[in-house]
């Protein structure tokens, strides 16, 4: 019986690379134009986030934690549990982020994101344009996938929490529960790295 050191990601991936792309190419065709919704919300984000405030920073915060609680739904429960069982946890952590940004948005009356930015600031300012513009079309440029499979930013997952991450650099101050936002985004980061390193055949 094999250690349990000598396993390697890829020994617990119920599935192929194939398999992984063509759910988010039935899962683009099954929901089209709902895309276009995504976009204006991503838009929206980055809108406020340059603009700055309290308004901002709440709207931001609501808009992000819809995007949560629909991937939850949407992808995690009704489609990607169909090929791993973890992704019935992995819906519930979404729909917790979604639930804490909500409350953010609604109660957060102490947060604003500030019109002057430090290097925090454009670091988060990078990685919510990275999220919404870069990273959805990074995967088929490297990888040759077609445009079908694209990873949207408020329709899967791996761009929502890098979105995420980046407004949670630019809000200041942080609201007393604030800093709770910040775990599921990161380890859905790092989950999201190991099942591309591992689908691409790391």
């Amino acid at each position: 019986m094999s250690e349990w050191w000598s396993y390697r990601p890829s020994d617990f991936l119920l599935f192929s690379a194939r398999t992984y792309h063509r759910l988010f190419e039935l899962y683009n065709a099954e929901l089209w134009p709902a895309h276009l919704l995504a976009l204006v919300i991503g838009l929206t984000v980055l809108y406020t986030a340059l603009q700055g405030g309290a308004q901002a920073a709440r709207v931001a915060c609501l808009l992000l934690a819809a995007c949560w609680l629909w991937v939850a739904w949407a992808f995690h429960l009704q489609r990607y549990a169909a090929i791993n069982w973890a992704a019935t946890w992995f819906a519930a952590a979404f729909a917790i982020e979604g639930g804490l940004l909500f409350l953010c948005g609604v109660f957060g009356a102490r947060l604003h994101i500030p019109a002057q930015r430090g290097l925090r600031g454009q670091l988060g300012l990078g990685l919510l344009v990275f999220a919404l513009v870069v990273q959805p079309w990074l995967g088929l440029l490297l990888f040759g996938r077609p445009w079908r499979e694209a990873e949207l930013f408020g329709m899967a997952p791996d761009p929502t929490a890098l979105a995420t991450l980046g407004l949670l650099l630019l809000l200041r101050p942080l609201a007393p529960f604030a800093w709770m936002l910040w775990p599921i985004p990161l380890l859905w980061c790092l989950v999201g790295a190991t099942t591309q390193w591992t689908l691409a055949g790391g």
